[in-house]
């Protein structure tokens, strides 16, 4: 079992920057892949970045590439991600997620665990 609590959400205007962090806690993190997820009001929760476990891999989704940085600490048991140039549709809950498989799995399902989200509201 793996806990995971995310933190570091909150209200930016739109261009500003926020970055959310996510401990990890329970069985060893090494072995797992790592992502964020995020679900706006009346939407299906999506993928945003994923890292492998030893971070040599990254993956992110196209309409975060270049503004978002996902980054992992081993040794702290911790995963980051750093928001840049924010946009109004960034507004969202962001998830913190655990998965055991190989490389870096951008489907929900393949997430064995996840966080209960942090609130990040973009405004114009």
């Amino acid at each position: 079992q793996v806990q995971l609590v995310e933190s570091g959400g909150g209200l930016v205007q739109a261009g500003g920057s926020l970055r959310l962090s996510c401990a990890a806690s329970g069985r060893t993190f090494s072995p797992y892949a790592m992502a964020w997820f995020r679900q706006a009001p009346g939407k299906e929760r999506e993928f945003v970045a994923a890292i492998s476990w030893r971070g040599g891999s990254t993956s992110y989704a196209d309409s975060v590439k270049g503004r978002f940085t996902i980054s992992r600490d081993n040794a702290k048991n911790t995963v980051s991600l750093e928001m840049n140039s924010l946009k109004p549709e960034d507004t969202a809950v962001y998830y913190c997620a655990a998965s055991s498989s190989v490389g870096v799995p951008t489907t929900p399902s393949r997430y064995l665990y996840w966080g209960q989200g942090t609130q990040v509201a973009v405004s114009s």
